[in-house]
């Protein structure tokens, strides 16, 4: 866009702009499908790149410990490991560098992107693209416990503001393609069209209107394509020989997922209170924060090499039956915990999403180790109750139970475990609810809100989309009587997809969706006056 977004001139023209797509409505949804492929290609495109780069990283990262670390280890030999040392500091600079030159590619990129499409933040997409990639590449690469899922999301999501950018869309499309392209994002990380999609409708936009669901659907799709014209059409995981869960083991489906429960609890627990660590006093600044990490991987490469990067290749093993032993299945599922709060803490690009899914297939086998142990279940079954481990703490973190479902689905390759699948994680989801925690990307998005309030762009104007769910507090209420916020007016009607003026006398249907002149503070607000069934005094007290 030529013009600065701030100016009252590229407001006013943009709600103009805004008002017309709305009144074609079927041609603007058209528009949205076509511009979902560009931003499927773009965003595959670059998310090749950064799976190509950390591919490498980790492999030379293999290749030097193999080479010349631990054979200097014996030999007694130190300048391998004083030149290794020295590389770390040069990549934890160069780390911290670019943290400062774009700090909004820091940690998972998710919370952001979720931020970016309530209107809440902005992204400066080109620096965020490359030091998404270069520095996402260059930590996971040196074996922090961090995964290639947040920063692809990411990747995908600027993509899809750079095709915006480009084409000069206005910020109701923008976010859209931003949309699409974080499912773009997902579903090239992982080969799972699929999960991305859902991933963006279920928890980045919790919005299944055409005009998002038509370029999320295509984006995924084209992304997926274009990686795998590069990497070919494996899966992430590899489960070989899997055995269908019988029906009366599904109680013990139930027994896993109930435990993933907590331990989701206890997963975003510790995720949103690393920082307490790293305000000691020793670390004095983000550089010293990403050094203390960089050697905490070295020192691990010697003794604990198994919890270093983002673990696909420990799921893979412990699916084969690698590791038997309880105790050392306990210290990895210690020691990767661990670790991806350090890793996690220090702020460098890298997400949690992968170390997460690692550590419920850890979860899986220590249960299935001791089941078992205790003669509940035969050994052939061990596979099974990983990939139960994986979906459920997921569920649980992550509160998007559709997502981890299609996702592991994907990731695994086999459709035939899908009703216990389904079982283990709308069970898990039961019990992180009943415990009263909160979805990890939500509290990661109020504390970074809380942190940096003075980073928002909460007073500019947007028009945003509030879907009219069936029991919400919406639904039969007549749009005069719609709960008023500040600042706030409602422009369009859309119903069985056409429009309907706005009169004060209509009455809100389910599946109606209302398109609301807001502030940018307003918007998450607004939503859940279209999801939640909410007696109408807390609304009240709410706004």
């Amino acid at each position: 866009m030529k013009e600065e977004p701030h100016s009252s001139q590229s407001l006013n023209r943009q709600l103009f702009e805004t008002y017309v797509a709305l009144d074609n409505w079927h041609k603007f949804r058209l528009r949205l499908f076509i511009e979902g492929i560009f931003v499927g290609i773009f965003g595959g495109l670059c998310i090749s790149l950064f799976r190509f780069l950390l591919g490498e990283a980790e492999t030379f990262r293999i290749f030097i410990y193999n080479a010349f670390l631990l054979p200097a280890t014996a030999k007694e030999n130190f300048l391998p490991l004083a030149l290794w040392a020295a590389a770390l500091v040069v990549t934890g600079f160069l780390l911290y560098a670019m943290g400062r030159y774009a700090p909004m590619a820091g940690g998972s990129g998710i919370p952001q992107v979720k931020g970016v499409i309530l209107g809440l933040y902005k992204m400066k997409w080109i620096r965020i693209l490359w030091v998404k990639i270069i520095a996402g590449a260059m930590g996971i690469g040196a074996g922090l416990s961090l995964g290639r899922e947040g920063p692809s999301i990411q990747i995908g999501a600027v993509a899809g503001q750079g095709i915006s950018r480009f084409l000069g869309r206005t910020r109701m499309e923008e976010r859209y393609l931003i949309t699409s392209g974080a499912s773009a994002g997902l579903a090239a990380a992982f080969n799972a069209p699929l999960a991305g999609m859902m991933f963006a409708l279920e928890e980045l936009h919790r919005n299944f209107s055409g005009a998002v669901l038509l370029p999320t659907m295509t984006s995924a799709i084209t992304a997926t394509i274009v990686t795998r014209f590069f990497f070919g059409n494996s899966t992430s995981f590899h489960f070989i020989n899997l055995v269908p869960m019988p029906a009366d083991h599904l109680g013990l489906v139930v027994l896993i997922a109930i435990s993933a429960g907590f331990a989701g609890i206890l997963f975003n627990y510790g995720l949103l209170h690393t920082g307490a660590f790293y305000n000691l006093p020793v670390f004095k600044n983000q550089y010293v924060k990403i050094l203390f990490a960089l050697f905490s991987a070295c020192l691990l490469g010697f003794f604990l090499p198994l919890v270093l990067g983002g673990g696909n290749g420990l799921v893979d093993q412990l699916a084969a039956g690698r590791y038997t032993s309880l105790s050392f299945l306990l210290i990895l599922l210690f020691g990767k915990y661990i670790f991806t709060l350090i890793s996690y803490g220090c702020g460098i690009p890298g997400g949690f999403f992968l170390p997460l899914l690692v550590i419920g297939a850890l979860l899986g086998s220590v249960e299935a180790n001791v089941l078992s142990a205790l003669g509940l279940i035969n050994e052939v079954f061990a596979p099974n109750l990983i990939i139960i481990g994986m979906v459920s703490l997921f569920a649980a973190s992550v509160r998007s139970p559709i997502t981890g479902t299609l996702l592991i689905l994907e990731m695994t390759g086999d459709f035939g475990h899908l009703m216990a699948l389904a079982l283990g994680s709308a069970v898990a989801y039961i019990t992180a609810e009943l415990l009263k925690g909160e979805p990890i990307y939500d509290a990661l998005l109020k504390k970074s809100l809380a942190a940096k309030p003075d980073k928002t762009c909460e007073e500019e104007r947007n028009i945003v989309e509030v879907p009219v769910g069936s029991g919400s507090i919406l639904e039969g209420k007549k749009i005069r009587d719609v709960p008023r916020v500040k600042n706030t007016i409602i422009i369009d009607l859309k119903r069985h997809g056409e429009s309907v003026i706005p009169d004060p006398d209509i009455r809100l249907q389910a599946e109606d969706f209302l398109y609301i002149l807001t502030a940018s503070k307003n918007a998450e607000t607004l939503k859940r006056l279209g999801e939640e069934q909410v007696p109408r005094e807390s609304v009240r007290r709410k706004i």
